[in-house]
């Protein structure tokens, strides 16, 4: 019902930036969060950002909170995440979904829809 098209992944420098992007189409979008994930080479998926419908309400991980800025345009059905100051732990593929409520619910519910990913590998 939902489909998440990332893009705006790459190769970046330690301390650089980048910026990811997401389309969503589907009857339904405008009810869901939108948020981000990551997986890291040989690690689990990590929760990163979780935006409310409205877009007024945005929730990070402890890891990017101060260098990564979520947004929705609600009228494009668009979510960005804005990723400043990266890290070499900050390289993994991104993935945009849809319900991101285990970001801040211990028992919350796992993402509903996923985008195919997209990578971001930082490097010096």
């Amino acid at each position: 019902q939902v489909e998440l098209a990332e893009s705006g992944g790459g190769l970046v420098q330690i301390g650089g930036s980048l910026r990811l992007s997401c389309a969503a189409s589907g009857p339904n979008v405008g009810y869901y969060e939108l948020g981000w994930f990551r997986q890291p080479p040989g690690k689990e998926r990590e929760g990163v950002s979780c935006i409310s419908r409205s877009g007024d309400q945005a929730r990070y991980a402890d890891s990017v909170k101060g260098r990564f800025t979520t947004s929705r345009d609600t009228a494009k059905n668009t979510v960005d995440l804005q990723m400043d100051n990266l890290k070499p732990e900050d390289t993994g593929t991104y993935y945009c979904v849809a319900n991101c409520r285990s970001l801040y619910e211990t028992n919350g519910p796992s993402p509903e829809y996923w985008g195919q990913g997209t990578q971001v590998t930082v490097s010096s």
